[in-house]
């Protein structure tokens, strides 16, 4: 990792929100920039110890910031405690107006706790709610994620295992979001439906209405089931847990069912949470094949537990996905409430695609014969496209793409087409 360097600015914005911090004590980890969260309270929680003070020595081992006093020694509104090496504020409202002076206000908005002093004051520009929606929240980072999963499983041999199952990302982590997929209506209203349930959830306990929240995300590979299940996890602010039901299985006699109970266990423990269950098909082929009568239990016990999860009820939000629908019997599909379908995209769909995939890239493509010219192409197919043209650019030495870019990178993707379908 970068080491960041810090100026006599960034020092003064840690003081004057430490004074702010320490005045409103409502304020939180969510109020403060992600750069500065590390100094301000205990590593993995939200909470912010007060009274909060700013020592040298706290500055060097949380922030890497050496003689910070020297950063600011020439600032009339900082003063220096010689005993504990601390630093503060001499006079809040001469110092914040200095650093708003110095800072302007598209930086000072960047900061929460700065942006609720300002608009107190009746400073024009700052909005404390804006401010706040724009940063990330401390609960969808990594560290806070790592130490809620440490926290839940300690010493719990069993958790311990079923955390070793299954890939856990913290929203953060997740490089996808809605804004970046292009959704069918069907696809819209699933969202739509789970923002209301979620924002509703206390209601729709108190009125016992359980059985939402189980979706089965069905179409062939590379339309978007995963990425839209991991897109989730940035609206509705849950970490995902991706496990693929192949991972679980194992050669010790009862094993596998185990594996499946810990993995409905630790979702449970970890809620509000997104579980992902990729390549449920491998249900139908272990309920279909005679000779595994402990695969057999297996997946009953996978059947008995989705039953016990609810979104409602526990903050579970179960998908599962599948590439073979047909496969699946009358006991699979009756435990999901909705079943969402992932055609191939249509000529509209594409087109959106591949503007987004290209948002950021100089192009000169015909967008509308591009769209014309890729009918049975996935989404994962025009993004393969598209990242082979930009290769072809960048070996080139160019930064644009061109109509010749792409149609190396369409041969690419109808390549691997084939290969695969040879390969069925």
């Amino acid at each position: 990792m970068i080491p960041v360097t810090y100026t006599d600015l960034d020092l003064m914005e840690i003081l004057l929100s430490a004074e702010i911090l320490n005045i409103h004590e409502n304020l939180d980890k969510n109020d403060i920039p992600a750069s500065f969260r590390a100094f301000f309270g205990e590593r993995g929680s939200a909470e912010i110890q007060r009274p909060v003070t700013v020592s040298e020595g706290l500055l060097k081992r949380e922030l890497g910031i050496e003689d910070a006093y020297d950063l600011v020694r020439s600032n009339p509104f900082v003063e220096f405690e010689e005993f504990g090496n601390r630093l503060s504020i001499t006079a809040l409202v001469p110092a914040a107006n200095w650093f708003l002076k110095k800072a302007g206000v598209e930086h000072a908005a960047t900061n929460p706790a700065l942006a609720m002093y300002y608009e107190h004051q009746g400073v024009e520009g700052f909005s404390y709610e804006t401010s706040r929606q724009k940063i990330p929240l401390f609960e969808d980072t990594k560290e806070s994620m790592d130490m809620k999963v440490a926290a839940v499983v300690g010493k719990d041999e069993e958790l311990q295992y079923a955390r070793d199952l299954i890939i856990i990302s913290a929203p953060e982590e997740i490089e996808f979001s809605l804004e970046t997929q292009v959704c069918t209506p069907q696809q819209k209203g699933m969202i739509l439906k789970i923002r209301t349930a979620f924002k509703n959830r206390e209601f729709l306990k108190s009125h016992q209405i359980y059985e939402f929240g189980k979706l089965l995300f069905v179409g062939p590979p590379g339309t978007g089931k995963t990425t839209l299940a991991l897109s989730l996890s940035h609206e509705l602010h849950m970490p995902v847990l991706e496990v693929r039901l192949a991972m679980l299985t194992s050669q010790y006699l009862g094993e596998t069912s185990k594996n499946i109970d810990r993995i409905f266990d630790l979702a449970r423990r970890l809620s509000p949470c997104i579980l992902f269950i990729d390549e449920f098909d491998y249900v139908a082929r272990s309920r279909m094949s005679d000779d595994n009568a402990a695969m057999k239990r297996a997946v009953n016990m996978l059947l008995k537990n989705i039953d016990t999860v609810s979104f409602v009820k526990n903050g579970v939000l179960l998908i599962g996905a599948t590439n073979h629908p047909q496969m699946l019997d009358e006991a699979a599909w009756r435990r999901f409430d909705e079943v969402v379908e992932f055609p191939l995209p249509d000529r509209d769909m594409r087109k959106k695609i591949l503007l987004k995939v290209t948002a950021s890239i100089e192009s000169t493509c015909d967008y509308d014969a591009l769209a014309d010219r890729t009918e049975g192409f996935t989404g994962a197919d025009l993004r393969i496209m598209i990242k082979e043209a930009i290769i072809t650019a960048l070996m080139d030495n160019r930064y644009e793409i061109t109509d010749d870019d792409i149609e190396r990178g369409m041969q690419t993707a109808s390549k691997r087409d084939v290969i695969r379908r040879g390969n069925e």
